[in-house]
């Protein structure tokens, strides 16, 4: 996986997260939570990244999860951020899924050309 790759798959890993998070428990992760989540899941790809990057790629991920959130009514909330943690599995093809992970791709560009 490509380093581009890795940033978009987190900040799509974590935005499942954060949704879970809040349909399940009523409160959104803060940024230091998500940071630790980011460094947990690198930690197992035998990966690293500095912790300003990975609390801005948790920042990112906040603001893609309340976007859906705030789009979709509870039941389809749900769903899709079941449907996203389903698609943490590589074997898992989510067409919901694919259309996330291009916002996240285009939320990591514009944060980077920002």
């Amino acid at each position: 996986m490509s380093e581009r790759g890795m940033r978009v798959a987190l900040i799509f890993a974590l935005a499942a997260e954060r949704l879970t998070a809040f349909y399940e428990y009523g409160q959104w992760l803060t940024e230091a939570q998500g940071a630790s989540l980011a460094a947990d899941w690198l930690s197992r790809s035998k990966n690293k990244l500095p912790l300003a990057e990975r609390r801005q790629l948790s920042s990112l991920s906040d603001q893609l999860a309340r976007q859906i959130e705030g789009s979709l009514s509870r039941e389809a909330g749900m769903y899709t951020a079941h449907d996203m943690m389903e698609s943490l599995d590589p074997n898992h093809h989510s067409e919901i899924a694919e259309s996330l992970m291009a916002e996240c791709e285009r939320l990591l560009d514009t944060n980077l050309a920002g």
